[in-house]
């Protein structure tokens, strides 16, 4: 798995104009996309770490202050544009494998004690965040 995370004084995620998941921070604005070979424990992992890092003000992590994420699934981190100038997705896991194991990461966010917020599977979203520092890191579990 592998996730695009900003440090976010505020995000939301909009579909069809309609709100359907929104933070204000200090937070993580959250991007995952899924792989082939990625399973339930590497879902668990990503949370754990999504939980604990301690990227916000003063090495605080999420769990430290009660942040909250929005998580939005994103299939676009696994596009290789290595090779001319239109990306391929065959790295990206297909939805009834990558669609699972996101809820799996949020799941498990929450079972640690996260407030969680998500964008819609699938759906055409606009995502609108104000990064804070800016701090972005790339992971991969």
């Amino acid at each position: 798995m592998r996730a695009v995370v900003q440090v976010v004084t505020e995000a939301a995620v909009r579909v069809d104009g309609e709100v359907v998941g929104e933070i204000a921070g200090p937070g993580l604005c959250v991007l995952v996309g899924v792989t082939h070979d990625d399973t339930p424990a590497h879902a668990e992992r990503l949370a754990r770490k999504l939980w604990s890092l301690r990227v916000l003000d003063g090495e605080k992590s999420c769990s430290d202050i009660g942040a909250p994420l929005l998580v939005i699934s994103q299939f676009t981190l696994y596009g290789d544009a290595r090779k001319g100038r239109r990306p391929t997705w065959n790295a990206a896991a297909p939805g009834p494998v990558a669609e699972p194991l996101v809820a799996a990461v949020v799941e498990r966010l929450r079972e640690l004690g996260a407030t969680v917020a998500t964008g819609r599977f699938g759906a055409d979203m606009k995502v609108s965040l104000t990064n804070d520092g800016p701090v972005t890191l790339l992971l991969e579990v």
